[in-house]
């Protein structure tokens, strides 16, 4: 996943990459890779889903619309991994959200990139 963000976006220097403390992002190649790329790594400090709300409270309606009530329906990893895909889609691109002025996140950012270039 590191690897296709990486191709996908050249210029990722000055980004900040926050996570928990998962084994996956303390693993001294994951840190590795970031630091080459210029991104500061950040993570939360151990216990507290404060320091990580926004990414708690985006996995939270994850679960609640793309999973919950449906978890019989994934009978392979392949059909689980495309729903969480398709999920990943929706949200970022057809959702509105009400904090962003009823517009979908990617055309939020889409909307300020071009107000500051």
């Amino acid at each position: 996943m590191l690897q296709r963000a990486f191709w996908k976006h050249k210029n990722l220097e000055g980004l900040i990459f926050h996570s928990d403390q998962g084994w996956q992002y303390q693993h001294r190649q994951f840190s590795e890779k970031l630091k080459q790329k210029g991104i500061t790594q950040s993570m939360s400090r151990k216990g507290n889903c404060l320091d990580n709300s926004i990414i708690e409270s985006f996995f939270g309606t994850l679960k609640r619309e793309c999973f919950y009530g449906r978890e019989k329906e994934f009978l392979t990893f392949k059909q689980f991994h495309k729903a969480i895909a398709n999920y990943i889609y929706y949200y970022n691109y057809k959702r509105i959200k009400d904090k962003i002025k009823w517009i979908s996140p990617i055309k939020f950012r889409e909307t300020f990139i071009s107000n500051y270039n």
